[in-house]
This record gives structure tokens, sequence and C-alpha cells, in this order.
């Protein structure tokens, strides 16, 4: 078996106002939405090799029952990889954006920074070192 991509599709509050911080503060270029006008069940955003999908809870649980008892955000963090990531860092700061943890080297040989979305995700940036 093999596996070709991973697109997380997360649990928002508001599809439109998660899709306004990922493209006008962390640079994200929305794709595609449902619907294509009107109040958003759904949509995608992507910069670079990067793509999530956004579903409020009532569309996504319609789709998948189970997932009524969940919440958005919830102890749910994404690794990103990144090149020149002080650049990174400074556009993002710039945005103000909430930085939960400064660049930081680890044991690990990376430099990495996180920050919180409106939904109470934590994206950790990382470089190689």
């Amino acid at each position: 078996m093999k596996l070709n991509s991973l697109t997380p599709n997360l649990m928002v509050n508001d599809v439109e106002e998660t899709v306004e911080y990922y493209t006008d503060v962390l640079g994200f270029t929305l794709l595609m939405t449902v619907p294509e006008t009107g109040k958003l069940d759904w949509a995608m955003v992507k910069r670079n090799d990067v793509v999530l999908m956004f579903q409020t809870k009532k569309s996504l649980t319609s789709g998948i029952p189970r997932m009524a008892g969940e919440k958005p955000g919830g102890g749910l963090t994404f690794f990103i990889k990144v090149d020149r990531i002080t650049e990174i860092h400074e556009e993002l700061f710039n945005n103000e954006v909430e930085i939960i943890s400064d660049l930081e080297s680890t044991f690990y040989n990376t430099i990495e920074f996180s920050v919180v979305d409106v939904n109470g995700y934590v994206l950790t940036f990382s470089e190689e070192q």
C-alpha cells in the first residue's frame, strides 16, 4: 500500500473566519469552497505544499456522526517543515499572530516556533539545522 498525501479536514467554528485568518494572516491561498457563495460549510486552502480543509461542525457531523461529541481545536497540533524559518517567523510576527512558543533550537536538530490559530489548533513551524 502506498500513501500519497495527507490533507487534514479540521472542524472549525466558522469557516469564513478561519479562511480569512489562513489567507490574510498566514499567507495561504483559498482553493475551493462549498457552497461557492454564501455561508460556507467547507473550504480548502494551500500554501506551497501544505493543504488544509476546514468544515463546520454541523456539516462534518452530518457525514460522520461520531464527530458530534468533538469540538474544534482540542489537543491537535500540526508540524510543518519549512525553509528560512526566521523569515516565516518575522512574517507571522509582523501579522500579529499569537506565538505560543518562540524560536528555539531542539535536541533533534531543528529550530521551531509555534502559533495558535483562531480555532485553537497549534501550528509548529520547523526547520532542520
